[in-house]
């Protein structure tokens, strides 16, 4: 745990800073409790010490600002001046706990393990609050509503591997459910009432990821003004989730292979090692042998991983699901939106079946809200589709087996790029309703556009 100490006597403070790193916590001591609540509101704390009398400062008005601006901390008083009264009134105030000096190292001690067992407490309200809410986010998710063989041979493994210690590897492109299928590895596994901890490889820097990751120690990079506990703290006891590791830099590569093969890791700017108790599920869109190959990827650290590793398929390849799935969100999305539809055109189905979906499910999402949303009738028609969709579907068509001669100039194809402009100008004018959406399509204002127009003949 973080403890902030304040206490305007240094003896004192740091006397008591010493007994909490002593006891394998973290702690840090300010003199004044102006300065205290500058530090609540920078950087994150567990629980506050805070003495009744801070020179011209009254303690328990600095409790009331405490409780007023972060409800949840708790604070333990200590006062040289102890009395019934005193004690009354800072619990009333909403102090947790009241200590009067000097104490016996047995009173500190259990008071430190009372705290304990609040922070494990409201870690675990807090745990239940964030599972609650994104159960109701993720209402909308059909990816366990599946009848694609693969897909069930997946989860079979997924399911099966999530009760044991082993490290999971999942593969798959942008958008597969890869997120949504660690957590579930996690919910099935016998660690599901622990923390759930996702780190974004690809989202921070080399140095700001490992500090994120591994931690750091006050003064080991410029603004780091305290001692950091980081996402492998955070996650002990339950699941580390490392999304996109195909991005992790290679610095940091070997400190994570040392994480999952000792258990143990330093934090940055310290050389003390520290024991860490967390399961690691990993997931990735990139070819990790590829990367290996290009030495962009510990070998290594590539087959400590892969002790059990599943590919999230794509959704082109579950042709069983996809209708199903539109569906899903339509329903979804209406009913979020307050919307009486009548479901999809048969037009609206064609369009899907036969769009790629790059995306995959939350591009899949993203085009039916949209469509929800902009529907003029009552069914989802193409036109309600962005026009992306509906242009590169058209395009598939054109190009089938049945395509003329007179198919539309390729890019590569041996023609100039006027005949490519004025080919891309007809289809995009073709397929949207209007000229400002066209023009907006082209990146070009309406007066360039109703001039291109007229070049070649379309006024």
């Amino acid at each position: 745990m973080d403890f902030l100490v304040i206490d305007d006597n240094k003896t004192f403070r740091d006397a008591t800073c010493f007994l909490i790193e002593e006891a394998g916590h973290y702690a840090e001591g300010v003199p004044s409790g102006k300065q205290g609540l500058e530090w609540l509101k920078d950087e994150k704390w567990d629980a506050v010490l805070l003495d009744l009398n801070l020179g011209e400062e009254n303690g328990l008005e600095v409790l009331t600002q405490i409780q007023q601006k972060f409800p949840r901390m708790p604070v333990v008083m200590f006062t040289a001046q102890g009395n019934i009264k005193t004690a009354v009134e800072a619990m009333r105030r909403g102090a947790v706990d009241f200590l009067e000096k000097p104490f016996q190292r047995e009173q500190f001690t259990t008071v430190l393990a009372r705290l304990q067992r609040l922070r494990q407490m409201s870690q675990r309200i807090e745990h239940l609050e964030q599972e609650a809410v994104e159960t109701r986010s993720q209402t909308l998710e059909p990816i366990f509503d599946f009848t694609t063989p693969l897909m069930r041979e997946v989860m079979d493994t997924l399911m099966r591997a999530a009760k044991t210690p082993a490290s999971i590897l999942i593969f798959g492109e942008t958008g597969t459910g890869k997120s949504v299928a660690a957590r579930a590895v996690h919910e099935k596994s016998l660690l599901s009432d622990k923390p759930f901890v996702t780190v974004s490889c690809p989202s921070l820097s080399r140095e700001l990821l490992e500090s994120e990751l591994f931690v750091h120690v006050k003064g080991s990079f410029t603004g780091a003004i305290k001692d950091h506990w980081g996402k492998v703290r955070m996650a002990e006891g339950g699941t580390l989730f490392l999304d996109e590791i195909g991005d992790l830099p290679m610095e940091i590569q070997p400190k994570l292979l040392r994480l999952l093969q000792e258990r143990e890791y330093e934090r940055l700017g310290e050389n003390v090692t520290r024991a860490a108790n967390v399961r690691v599920v990993a997931a990735t869109n990139r070819d990790l042998k590829k990367r290996v190959a290009e030495g962009a990827f510990r070998e290594d650290l590539y087959f400590r991983l892969n002790v059990i590793a599943v590919e999230m398929p794509p959704l082109r390849n579950r042709d069983g699901d996809l209708v199903r799935f539109a569906e899903h969100y339509e329903k979804f999305f209406a009913g979020q939106c307050a919307r009486k539809l009548e479901g999809l055109s048969p037009e609206a189905l064609s369009l899907i079946r036969t769009y790629s979906w790059p995306g995959n499910l939350r591009e899949l999402r993203n085009a039916i809200e949209r469509a929800v949303i902009l529907a003029k009738g009552n069914q989802l028609n193409p036109d309600d589709f962005p026009t992306e969709l509906r242009f590169q579907v058209r395009d598939a068509n054109a190009s089938g087996p049945n395509a003329g001669e007179s198919e539309a100039p390729r890019i590569g194809s041996r023609v100039s790029l006027e005949k490519l402009e004025e080919a891309h100008l007809r289809k995009i004018l073709e397929l949207t309703k209007s000229l400002t959406e066209a023009a907006e399509i082209l990146g070009i204002d309406q007066a360039t556009l109703y001039r291109k127009r007229k070049k070649i003949g379309l006024e």
